[in-house]
């Protein structure tokens, strides 16, 4: 199933009070802490996995969280937040630690012009002090699948 990232939010490491590092090294996070181009899938609220991408280098835990995408190939589902999007495209906390690069669950460049990009606060990291008004979620601003307002 193919589909095209129109919503992220950066988690940019430890100092990141929203960010999972900011509590450290843990058996959770540890993937974050590794090489790039990892996933990096937990659950939140006991229901939901969210996908990331771990996105720095060895010992920076940095990752951006996957919120929405626009299904591809003619496909009908509703991929407007990041618990339906790894719902519908099966992404589970299994897929923890895959290689971005490999076979089963990948990115590629599909050669279309840049979107119209929009920066805002991220959604739901109130408890985050001054990181909560960081402005670390970028949308595709032309898209209908953004998971929340613009």
């Amino acid at each position: 199933m193919r589909s095209r990232i129109v919503e992220t939010e950066a988690y940019v490491g430890e100092h990141d009070l929203a960010c999972h590092a900011a509590k450290g090294r843990t058996a959770r996070t540890e993937v974050m802490f590794g090489p790039p181009g990892f996933a990096y899938v937990y659950l939140i609220y006991g229901m939901h996995d969210m996908f990331n991408i771990v996105a720095s280098t060895v010992d920076d835990a940095q990752a951006v969280l996957i919120r929405a995408a626009e299904p591809l190939d003619g496909l009908s589902l509703d991929l407007s937040g990041p618990g339906k999007l790894t719902r519908a495209l099966r992404i589970t906390r299994a897929d923890n630690g895959t290689d971005l690069t490999g076979q089963d669950l990948f990115l590629v460049d599909d050669n279309v012009p840049a979107p119209r990009l929009i920066r805002t606060p991220r959604i739901g990291v109130d408890y985050a002090a001054q990181w909560k008004d960081a402005p670390l979620r970028f949308i595709d601003a032309d898209s209908r699948a953004v998971s929340k307002g613009r």
